[in-house]
């Protein structure tokens, strides 16, 4: 078994054609003289790690959540206080 080494310009330009490009690696890889396996591998270590993309989704969600809440609380007091006013007019007069 070989153990081939690519230059850090090769792999990228190997990874842009998957990423960006849209081809899929088994094409790109047999067009480069490359493995899957490897091709694979530099895709995975330039994408973003997916737990951290869904740690900063759920911080999203989790602020989203608290902003939503506070302007319920702000909608319902508006609410209430509209409900008790009773208007410039005595009691008497309604």
């Amino acid at each position: 078994m070989s153990t081939q080494r690519f230059t850090p310009e090769f792999k990228e330009e190997a990874v842009r054609q998957v990423v960006e490009r849209g081809y899929r690696v088994p094409d790109v890889a047999a067009r480069l003289g490359v493995s899957a396996h490897s091709l694979y591998k530099w895709v995975k270590a330039v994408s973003p790690d997916r737990s951290e993309q869904q740690s900063q989704e759920l911080l999203e969600a989790k602020s989203e959540v608290l902003r939503l809440r506070s302007q319920l609380r702000r909608t319902e007091e508006e609410r209430d206080l509209l409900k008790n006013d009773q208007g410039p007019w005595p009691a008497c007069a309604r």
